[in-house]
């Protein structure tokens, strides 16, 4: 029987600009099949542009399958993007969280927490006029809530913000968005905890 996963996100996580097979939820399940853990394909719940509070209301909309072995939650960059302030993220985010965890049957030790990319050493950014050093602080302050907010519930945080700043230039064609190679940098940093998190 495989193990059911749920993605839940924006961009970062629907993929946009590569192929479905390029997405990093995508990526890691394969990876771990590849290692003999029946992952399923992921169900993902994720568009470009949401917000949190945007995410939290799909999910009122969407059809469950609960518990789920393994559920991620990567969200916020759009809550930064339109200048939403870090205390304000931080109670969505905690929602999210909530409700993550409940449906991997409140067990938080199945859900995975990214961390937010840095879009700012992005050439979209640069080219934006946006203060890009700003931009890289304001998600520091987003991560560091998201960070101990998930460390806190007993769910596992995977901090990925450090590979897209190293890895810049790996980027969609839009500029912006991170490319199937960067992302598989993601799945593979994600692979390990993935792993415990299933154990």
């Amino acid at each position: 029987m495989p193990l059911s996963y749920l993605a839940l996100g924006d961009s970062y996580t629907i993929g946009e600009g590569v192929e479905a097979t390029g997405r990093w939820p995508v990526q890691l399940a394969a990876r771990l099949r590849n290692e003999g853990v029946p992952l399923a394909e992921p169900q993902i719940l994720a568009t470009t542009g949401w917000t949190t509070d945007k995410l939290a209301a799909a999910m009122d909309g969407e059809r469950f399958d609960p518990p789920y072995a393994l559920v991620s939650l990567l969200i916020g960059v759009n809550n930064q993007y339109r200048e939403r302030s870090a205390e304000a993220y931080r109670g969505e985010f905690v929602a999210l969280l909530g409700r993550a965890i409940s449906l991997a049957g409140e067990r938080s030790s199945r859900v995975l927490v990214l961390s937010i990319p840095d879009w700012g050493v992005t050439s979209f950014a640069r080219d934006s006029g946006r203060d890009c050093a700003k931009i890289g602080a304001e998600l520091d302050s987003y991560n560091a809530i998201a960070r101990d907010e998930t460390l806190h519930r007993g769910a596992h945080w995977v901090d990925i913000t450090g590979l897209s700043r190293q890895h810049s230039a790996l980027l969609a064609d839009d500029g912006l968005h991170p490319s199937a190679a960067q992302y598989t940098l993601w799945a593979e940093a994600t692979v390990p905890v993935a792993r415990q998190a299933l154990r």
